[in-house]
């Protein structure tokens, strides 16, 4: 029986110890993996917002309209216009404000849209959450290196939003083959951000007018879709109603010009964006002044209940 009892004492002695070394062990190593959420947000150069992938029945403007969001040294950097996408402040985009990163807790004073506060959650080894609680709405970013992020497909996957980043688009260029079609009337055109991001305007007014100048005889709605097997070409959609869809193959020569080819006619246009807008466009230094638009990403489809809800203490 005494046998018996100094074999139990053992066993229970060494399960103990073995308890305790276990457990400093994993605590070690919890330590050594947790990082500040500085770190985090420093760890990838350019977070792609994933506006598809947001949860929640609110909406943070900045984010909203971003395509890319940096942290850098206190600054939020932003690309928030498909034109000079990549080129843009060395990839970062512009300044749009500032933040102060703590106890995994983000607050941003934008410079426009104001102040936002954000609960940070690391999501897996390239993804982090964004959960607002002012209006319970997560966004859900991809960290990306600027020589490894595709610039292009960005540009490429947007390109309804590059057609809406100028005031107009004035026709420089018809090719001389081709048959004759009422498109060839068409000097400017116009697509508009906000609303369902489907309205265009055209113009028969002569070339070389100021944008302001114009007169929009037509108002209709548009549509851009991809063709399959290549990346870099688009379909473009043109609703006149009564007169029929002018259909033609979209793609792009440069940051301001488009071809447009009318397969109907078999006849090749160039256009030509004028008047640029950025979206916030703003100059701390010189205190320039500060544009913006309703410009908004609404690539969302679904918007559902966020479990993040009232998570904060």
């Amino acid at each position: 029986m005494k046998t018996i009892k100094i074999l139990l004492t053992f066993a229970l002695t060494a399960t103990l110890f073995t308890s305790c070394y276990t457990e400093v062990v994993v605590d070690d190593f919890n330590d050594n993996t947790n990082i500040s959420v500085n770190q985090l947000l420093r760890s990838y150069e350019l977070w792609y917002v994933d506006i598809n992938s947001t949860v929640g029945y609110g909406e943070t403007p900045f984010l909203q309209k971003a395509f890319t969001v940096s942290f850098i040294d206190g600054v939020v950097y932003a690309n928030n216009n498909i034109a000079g996408l990549g080129a843009n402040g060395n990839g970062f985009g512009i300044d749009v404000g500032e933040y102060d990163a703590y106890n995994m807790i983000l607050d941003v004073q934008h410079d426009i849209d104001g102040f936002s506060t954000f609960d940070v959650y690391e999501v897996d080894y390239n993804t982090i959450e964004l959960y607002n609680p002012n209006n319970d709405t997560s966004y859900f970013l991809d960290g990306y290196q600027r020589n490894n992020f595709d610039y292009d497909f960005v540009f490429y996957d947007n390109i309804h939003y590059f057609l809406q980043e100028y005031e107009a688009w004035e026709k420089t260029y018809t090719s001389e083959f081709g048959a004759i079609n009422e498109f060839d009337n068409e000097n400017y055109l116009q697509f508009l951000a906000g609303g369902n991001d489907s309205t265009f305007k055209s113009s028969q007014d002569n070339i070389g007018l100021n944008v302001n100048n114009l007169y929009w005889d037509y108002t209709g709605v548009y549509g851009v879709d991809d063709v399959r097997g290549d990346a870099f070409l688009k379909t473009l959609t043109l609703d006149y109603d009564y007169l029929g869809n002018e259909y033609f193959e979209l793609s792009v020569i440069n940051d301001s010009k488009i071809k447009l080819f009318h397969p109907a006619s078999e006849t090749v246009y160039e256009f030509e964006g004028r008047g640029y807008i950025q979206y916030l466009k703003s100059d701390v230094k010189t205190k320039g002044k500060k544009v913006e638009t309703d410009k908004k990403r609404k690539f969302r489809k679904d918007r559902v209940e966020n479990p993040r809800e009232n998570t904060r203490v």
